[in-house]
């Protein structure tokens, strides 16, 4: 199963120095993603309900790519979107 984790839930996984947990985070099979412009032109048709550019480009990537985007901020949970609160 694939999810798209919030940078809070990223953060949270990450659990200390961001720097000695990359390696932890790739070594349990988290892999970054890139952006493109498919997912940038998709932030053009949410709704305005956060003004956080990058959680919009979350919301936008877990809808084109029909991957569940887990999160813990309610705005973010007010897409119409495959969105997770945890």
């Amino acid at each position: 199963m694939k999810l798209l984790l919030d940078t809070h839930l990223l953060l949270w996984a990450a659990a200390g120095s961001l720097r000695a947990s990359a390696r932890g985070l790739l070594d349990n099979r988290y892999q970054e993603l890139p952006i493109t412009s498919e997912h940038v032109v998709a932030i053009d048709g949410l709704p305005p309900i956060h003004k956080d550019p990058f959680d919009r480009l979350l919301v936008a990537r877990s809808i084109i790519e029909g991957i569940t985007l887990l999160t813990v901020d309610p705005l973010v949970g007010q897409y119409p979107a495959p969105v997770q609160m945890v």
